[in-house]
Order: structure tokens, then sequence, then C-alpha cells
């Protein structure tokens, strides 16, 4: 009765028209194809798990779910068994072998001994079987042997206009810093237009980032009512023990960078040792196949995966690739080798890999231990790579010769291929995307004028005045957005051509 009352449907034989079956059969392929594609070509569902794992991997896949939620972009069943095996604490080996005869600069103890031995490289963790239980590391004797103290020994400049500056510039440090323990106190950030904290996602759950970021800057500008606050926050206020998801990345140059520096700094032990324990914190992002470490880390349980938004579940190349000062001074102050192991399991990778034109991409898979994409950037996603090279070679006293080649083979690739001049005269730093030149001037480009500036003295084939020139052209250039914009801050972006 009820198809008699549809106008144009026939019981008979259903009674559809050609038509309307097509119509028909056109929604249901539709629906079929909607269904199969939520099944399999969506990120992973709990359902999902049960009907195709086993009763094991399911309830762990099921936590690992939860947790992550929609950040866990797993691009391929590979990414997705590292991750399951990485949360059953599989091994992952290799059967390349390597000797550790590393001894990081500083380490002063009377019983350390550096053993020469075979040491397997795990996928997920280098076992070094090495004794440190004896390791002590003499602050004071670390001091006497410093050419200058930290604070160095240069009087207060003659120049009035110079000591103007400087006094203007601790004003304005002095202004920020009440203003943030005025309204955010033990906050991440504060926001200066409502005035209060801010504590943001990137941290895992730790607090003060401000505090342990601004601790050097306290020191060194010589507040030290200010650093004394500070320095008792980070002793009786700086839990480690969070559980939340943190950027890699962030923790390590703002926390440990920050935590490093105020103990070298001024010999407070509290900055070592929470500088070692939040470092072991971060060792399982380095549980992949190839040793490339993943993006993001929970700080609670050690599981870690790649940002959303990366392509094809990979890791950055400014992240991984910005680890090498601390934790080079993690093994130096810990006595632990394991530390310098992993960002030297970096490097030899880096350097070994085939690179377009000399040029070092900004995604590469910690799984398959290759480029995802030929996307090459002085900017966000490379910029502060190619920093902590030359970096490296300056806080080694010159002698760590390798980081010092991969930084200036870099910068002549960059200079052939990335760096261009307009019609108008600017000299900028272009972006290659897959063999094709995108003309802007990038987020944070601008701090590659100072890269080639530190570089510029140690250059080869006395090219110091050339690099010098190149810095400010490209400083010269970031003037411009602020000119073009007329405001008291960059553009985001600078078309140059």
């Amino acid at each position: 009765m009820f198809l008699r009352k549809i106008s144009g449907i026939f019981p008979a034989g259903f009674g559809l028209r050609l038509s309307q079956k097509f119509v028909f059969l056109l929604f249901l392929s539709g629906f079929i194809t909607l269904c199969f594609g939520t099944l399999f070509l969506l990120p992973d569902t709990s359902k999902f798990r049960r009907i195709f794992l086993s009763s094991t991997q399911s309830q762990n896949g099921e936590r690992l779910h939860n947790y992550a939620s929609k950040k866990m972009n797993k691009k391929n069943v590979e990414d997705q068994k590292s991750l399951l095996r990485n949360t059953n604490q599989e091994k992952w080996r290799s059967k390349d072998k390597f000797d550790v005869d590393i001894k990081p600069l500083g380490f002063l103890a009377s019983n350390y001994e550096t053993q020469k031995e075979d040491v397997s490289l795990n996928r997920e963790h280098i076992v070094a079987q090495k004794n440190h239980a004896d390791f002590v590391f003499d602050y004071k004797a670390f001091k006497k042997s410093l050419k200058y103290p930290p604070l160095g020994n240069q009087p207060e400049p003659n120049d009035p206009a110079i000591r103007e500056k400087r006094n203007r510039i601790k004003e304005m440090m002095k202004f920020a810093w009440d203003s943030y323990k005025r309204y955010a106190w033990g906050e991440n950030e504060l926001r200066p237009v409502t005035k209060d904290g801010h504590f943001g996602s990137l941290f895992g759950g730790l607090k003060g980032a401000t505090i342990v970021d601004a601790l050097d800057t306290l020191f060194i500008m010589d507040l030290e009512e200010e650093f004394e606050d500070a320095a008792k926050w980070v002793e009786n206020s700086l839990d480690l023990n969070v559980n939340g998801e943190a950027s890699l990345f962030e923790v390590n140059i703002r926390y440990i960078g920050g935590l490093l520096s105020a103990y070298y700094l001024s010999g407070k032990e509290v900055f070592r040792e929470k500088a070692i324990s939040l470092g072991k914190k971060l060792l399982p992002a380095f549980s992949t196949p190839t040793g490339i470490p993943r993006g993001i880390i929970s700080l609670g349980n050690g599981l870690n995966w790649s940002w959303g938004w990366a392509s094809a579940g990979s890791s950055i190349l400014a992240e991984f690739g910005t680890l090498h000062l601390e934790f080079l001074k993690l093994s130096e102050l810990s006595g632990d080798p394991v530390f310098i192991e992993k960002v030297n399991t970096i490097r030899r990778i880096l350097k070994k890999m085939e690179k377009p034109h000399g040029l070092y991409p900004n995604y590469f898979s910690p799984v398959s231990g290759s480029w995802v994409q030929h996307h090459v950037s002085l900017g966000g996603l490379g910029d502060s790579f190619y920093e902590y090279l030359i970096k490296s070679w300056l806080m080694s006293a010159k002698q760590d010769n390798e980081a010092k080649g991969m930084y200036y083979e870099a910068v002549e690739a960059i200079e052939a291929h990335l760096i261009r001049r307009s019609a108008g005269g600017l000299t900028y730093i272009a972006e290659w995307r897959g063999g094709i030149l995108d003309h802007k001037m990038g987020h944070l480009t601008c701090f590659a004028a100072g890269m080639l500036a530190l570089g510029a003295n140690d250059a080869p084939d006395k090219k110091t005045n050339h690099y010098m020139e190149l810095a400010a052209e490209i400083a010269n250039t970031c003037h411009e957005s602020y000119v073009r914009t007329g405001m008291d801050y960059p553009s985001h972006l600078l078309m140059v051509e």
C-alpha cells in the first residue's frame, strides 16, 4: 500500500523504472564507497583494531588511540606497526656495529675512563654499557678552566651612547619580567593584553617556561634578585612528573637549554639535576627504526608520534636537528654517553643521506629513513638546524670538524641555489619546492643573517668578508619587511620578485 501511494513507483517487480533504478544504484554504490572509505582510508578507529588486530595488539592500540586521539596521524601501515612495537617495548635491531669512543668536552672526573667497546645499534635505544657510577662533574674546576669568567671581565664602555643602550635594554627586560611576575607567575606565558597567564600545549604539562627560559638572561644582565626568585621557583615548583604531550624541540631548547645555561653560569646543582632528569624523559622519542626522533612525546609514558600536519608522519629537520648542543652537555654533566650517542646517530644519518643539490629537505621519515618531500627552507621547519651546526663547531673549541664541514657545505649549496637578488636590489633566500623556487622571504628566514655572520670568521677560501656582506644584505631585506608594513613588526612573508 505504501508503494502505491508513491508517485511513479509500481509494486509489480518492485516496479522501478530504468532511470529510477540507475539513481538508486548510484546512491547505493556511493553509500558503500563511503563506508569502506571510513573503514580503510580515515585514521584508525578502535573498532578497526578490534577486527584486524590480535587481542594484545588491540588493547595496546586502544590505549594509544585514546591517549593521542586525532593527533596521532598514522599515514601508513609501517608507522602503525612501529607505534605498536613502541607500546609493547619490542626491540628494533640492526646488524650494524660501531665503536663508541666519545669523551665529551668538559668531562672532569678522576675515576672516569672511556672504554672502547662494540655497541649494538638498537633501533629503539642504543645499548651502551659504560661504568659512570663514579662520575663527578667538578664545577669549580670547570670554572677555573674558562678563559674568561661566565660574565666576562670587560669594564663599562666609555661611550655614553652604548651605556645608554645597555641600560635601556636592561630596563625593558626588567619591565617584561616584572609584568610576567605580577600577572602570570608560574605560567608558561603572559598574555600582554588581557594580563593573565597562558599555559599552552607545547610543554607536556610543564610549567614556568618563561622562568626557565629567562634564567640565563637574568643572570647575564646582573638582575640578581630576579634570578634568585626564578631559581627558587625552579627548585620548589618545577615539577617534572607530568603526563602531557610535549614538543621534543620546544622542551629541549627552552627547558633543558635554559637549565643547562643557568647551571654553567651559576653552578647551582638544582639546574643540573633537573636538566638531566628531564633529558631522560625525552629519550623514548628516539625509539624509531632509524633513531631519528618523532616530534611529540608523552612525558608520562614515553609514547611518541609525529605532528599530524607533518607530511606522511615525518620528523622535521629543524626539530631533530636542533638537539645536539643540549644533548652533548647532558652527557658531559651526567657521565652517561647515551645522550650524545642519540644525536650522533642523527648526524651520521644526515651526513650520509643523498641531498638534492646539496640541500637538506625539511621532512624526513623516521621509519623509512628517507626524505619525504624536497621542500627546502631556511625559514620555519629548517632554520635552527644550520644554526646548531656552526654552534657545535664553536662550542667544541673548534674541534668538531664534522659539524664545521657540514655547515659550510650547506652554506655553499644555499648560496648556489637559494640566495637570489631581486630586480629592486634586495638579497633574499628563496624556498625550494621540488625543483621550483618560491621567491619570498619566509617566516624566520631573517635568522639566517645571524647564522651566516656567526660562521663568517672561520669561512674557507678567505670568504669572511663575503659572508659578512651577505648577512648584512639579508638583514637589510628583513628590515624592508618593517618598512613595507609601516608597523613595528615584520610581515610574515615578504614578496621580493
